[in-house]
């Protein structure tokens, strides 16, 4: 075996174990923040003597925190539990494994049909999904019958929104060094739901991801994603406003300020963060995703994303963080309910292989 591919074992491992710590330290503390916003989540971590979070936060008694979601607090934790964030992470390494670069907007629709639960959907992937539902019939399933126009999935009230981003990650670490082919596969998955900000936004994240391993520094990878979104978009905006910020917690009032407008699971607010994060807290894993989290919206996601890219980066993600899954990532796709970490990672591996090889030839 190579020594570059060993090495690059590690990255795709690393990605893997800090998207599902990011997201299983956010998935608890969502509700949190989407109902009580960023001083309820606030007072809740420093009630439990968890602020600033640095580990797993403890399931108060009596508090939304516990009764939703205790099985993904500190002391509780057997598996990380299904999530959104992670269903979409797997979708997409399966659509690669079956199609790989020539995956089409088309081969994501049957995907979603086939494989995603209706009730895991959300905003503007429930409204595609929708869509899809009234006009599927067998004609569909076996080709897309002539006069759908796929592109009727994405014109919905949700279309600027997270949920094309958090579907990204896997399109960047298949493709190290080739953020422009990360880029197109990440465009093409998000065309099923999304438009302009919502699509730049998973655009920007995935090219992110594929820039992270083949350059210095992540502000020279942040500049390497940029290329790949319209210069003048208000995601490119975003991206360079978090760039300024620095790592106090002043930045994140700054953020707050400039987004308080937006929906907390809008592309735009939550892209700052992610920048934000990702940016001042690269060489720290768990200031990395504990400060990610701490700055509000949505927290799970944000977590996920910022995990993933910091972990693909080479960081030490500490035990504390991995120790209580055990390796078990739990899923909510149709016929799977969990699956091992260490074979996402092969499988992960060898979709990267693949696209290697193919560019190669």
């Amino acid at each position: 075996m190579k020594n570059g591919e060993l090495i690059y074992r590690d990255r795709i491992r690393g990605a893997w174990l800090g998207r599902v710590s990011g997201c299983l330290l956010g998935k608890p503390l969502e509700v949190l923040s989407f109902e009580e916003g960023r001083s309820g989540l606030r007072r809740y971590l420093e009630d439990a003597g968890a602020w600033p979070l640095r580990d797993y936060a403890p399931p108060l008694e009596g508090t939304a925190v516990e009764r939703r979601a205790k099985n993904c607090c500190a002391g509780f934790i057997e598996r990380a539990e299904p999530d959104d964030d992670i269903n979409y992470t797997i979708l997409a390494l399966m659509l690669l494994e079956q199609h790989g670069a020539s995956l089409t907007t088309e081969d994501v629709a049957r995907s979603w049909l086939t494989l995603l639960p209706g009730g895991t959907t959300w905003t503007a992937e429930r409204a595609a999904y929708r869509i899809l539902l009234d006009r599927m019939d067998d004609e569909f399933v076996n080709g897309a019958p002539p006069g759908f126009d796929l592109s009727d999935c994405s014109d919905n009230e949700f279309s600027d929104w997270i949920g094309a981003r958090i579907r990204a990650d896997v399109y960047g670490w298949v493709c190290p060094g080739r953020p422009e082919t990360a880029a197109e596969l990440a465009c093409r998955d998000a065309a099923i739901s999304h438009r302009d900000d919502g699509l730049h936004g998973a655009v920007f994240i995935a090219a992110l991801g594929a820039a992270v391993p083949a350059t210095e520094n992540i502000d020279e990878a942040l500049s390497v994603a940029l290329k790949h979104i319209p210069a003048a978009s208000r995601a490119t905006e975003t991206v360079r406003f978090a760039m300024t910020l620095g790592d106090e917690e002043a930045a994140v009032d700054a953020i707050h300020a400039r987004f308080a407008d937006l929906s907390p699971v809008h592309t735009l607010n939550n892209l700052a963060v992610v920048v934000w994060a990702a940016r001042n807290f690269s060489d720290d894993f768990s200031a990395a995703i504990g400060n990610t989290v701490m700055a509000g919206w949505d927290t799970d996601s944000n977590g996920a994303t910022v995990g993933g890219l910091v972990g693909l980066s080479g960081a030490d993600i500490p035990s504390n963080w991995t120790s209580p899954w055990q390796g078990r990532v739990g899923v909510d796709l149709a016929g799977v309910a969990e699956l091992p970490l260490d074979e996402l990672v092969e499988r992960t591996l060898a979709v990267a292989n693949a696209f290697q090889a193919s560019s190669n030839s």
